[in-house]
């Protein structure tokens, strides 16, 4: 029994990865992990498919758990190359990763069933001020990621019945892009977004904003463009013309 027990305490340590997590009470983790479950799987409820990411591990918190050698997104990117066809809203199949790796951050794959406006948080704020004595339906979803950006979740422009309709928009931001677009940018198909409660490198998170959870209903995206635009403009973010939807 003995050796079976230090087995076990190999074996939690090793699910740790490293991660200060690993040495915290029992109870502790249970009560995040009962939170982040929750969180997901309303999420998947709320038609948002997840796919397991990586997430910071190391004594600096900088260290990716992909273990890549200068992994230029740590903690920020999917698991598998397949991430688009591996995400699911299945409750069973969320639970099954959530269980299988505690650690892990989930991304939701934009494009489908939502696409998210992401702004800087200044800018953000400033069309939630406005929107609130406007016209408060026109804001669905909001998750704030660090102090820095604010993600605006709206319905999808992604999946027209005839792929002809589909128009492009200089705002597309993808994976790649996202240096590109320092002001607005727009997360469509072939992109993703880190949902709550995802960790950061740098220790901040991903958390949906009071009120703003992902059981609220998703806003037509052109009005609220018009919005971000304009406060992005506020703060010096002006994009080109070009920029906008053809």
């Amino acid at each position: 029994m003995a050796g079976k027990s230090r087995l076990s305490d190999w074996l939690r340590r090793r699910s740790g990865d490293g991660d200060d997590r690993a040495d915290a009470a029992p109870a502790a983790r249970s009560r995040e992990d009962l939170r982040r479950e929750d969180l997901l799987l309303s999420a998947a409820a709320a038609t948002f498919s997840l796919a397991p990411a990586a997430h910071p591990s190391g004594v600096s918190g900088y260290r990716c758990s992909c273990d890549r050698i200068g992994c230029p997104t740590p903690g920020m990117h999917p698991v598998s190359f397949a991430w688009a066809s591996q995400a699911t809203t299945d409750p069973e199949k969320i639970t099954h990763w959530l269980r299988g790796q505690p650690l892990a951050n989930f991304i939701t794959p934009t494009g489908s069933s939502h696409d998210v406006l992401d702004v800087p948080a200044g800018a953000g704020r400033i069309a939630l001020a406005r929107l609130a004595t406007e016209d408060a339906s026109a804001v669905g979803p909001v998750a704030s990621y660090s102090s820095e950006r604010l993600l605006f979740f709206t319905a999808t422009r992604g999946t027209p019945v005839d792929e002809n309709e589909w128009w492009p928009c200089e705002l597309d931001c993808h994976p790649e892009t996202l240096d590109e677009h320092p002001g607005l940018r727009w997360h469509c198909r072939g992109s993703y977004v880190l949902l709550p409660p995802s960790r950061l490198p740098s220790g901040d998170g991903v958390e949906w904003l009071p009120g703003h959870g992902p059981d609220r209903a998703l806003p037509d995206p052109l009005p609220l463009l018009e919005i971000l635009n304009d406060a992005s403009s506020q703060m010096g973010h002006q994009p080109e013309a070009a920029a906008w939807p053809l």
